[in-house]
């Protein structure tokens, strides 16, 4: 009856897990209270189009659930796209983002779509947001509130629809009484907020 139905249910959802190799959440194992309280938010916040900022040390598995969120949501089907802003020279970041047209700069012979645009209807994933230059920032913050990227070289505006995830293992708040990041950014970023736990606070995941 109704037991056997669940039970082949659960059977078919785990033969479809296996086959499908993307990461959902509950591939993140954790026996920790506070993750599993944060497994049970993640469907509900990755039905929701706003931004979340996900903040943790470092290996607390922040990219994980940034990866979760979208695939639990319905731009699952669409681009999950990275950008690691400690990563990337200041110089170069801004292109990276949002792109740059031809002419823009030495050795810029072709137009170039910046993340955001390959992450078109779907997720991009800020990670080490707190590493992003003051400078950058307030570009950031204009394409959150105008939903469209200008590429570098270019006085147009293109649209983009794209859910934004951010993480930082840096004190935002902090960085932002000490003027090293934006106040209004931040509040664009935490609209939802996600803090993981630190792996010393986690002996069970040991």
């Amino acid at each position: 009856g109704g037991v056997e139905a669940i039970r082949d249910l659960s059977l078919v959802e785990q033969l479809r897990k296996e086959l499908d190799a993307k990461h959902t959440f509950e591939d993140i194992l954790s026996k920790s209270p506070k993750m599993q309280h944060i497994f049970e938010l993640i469907p509900t916040i990755a039905e929701s189009e706003s931004t979340v900022l996900i903040t943790g040390e470092s290996g607390t598995g922040k990219g994980l659930i940034a990866q979760a969120l979208h695939n639990q949501s319905p731009r699952a089907g669409n681009p999950f796209i990275t950008v690691n802003c400690g990563a990337i020279p200041d110089t170069l970041l801004e292109s990276e983002l949002f792109g740059y047209k031809a002419g823009a700069f030495t050795d810029a012979r072709r137009n170039k779509p910046g993340r955001f645009l390959l992450a078109q209807g779907g997720t991009i994933f800020l990670d080490e947001i707190g590493e992003l230059n003051i400078d950058l920032q307030p570009k950031l913050l204009r394409v959150l509130d105008k939903r469209a990227v200008r590429p570098v070289g270019s006085n147009t505006y293109q649209k983009v629809d794209v859910r934004v995830i951010a993480a930082t293992n840096r004190n935002l708040r902090a960085e932002v009484v000490q003027k090293n990041f934006r106040e209004d950014l931040y509040y664009r970023l935490a609209v939802i907020r996600i803090g993981l736990p630190a792996l010393r606070e986690r002996g069970q995941d040991i």
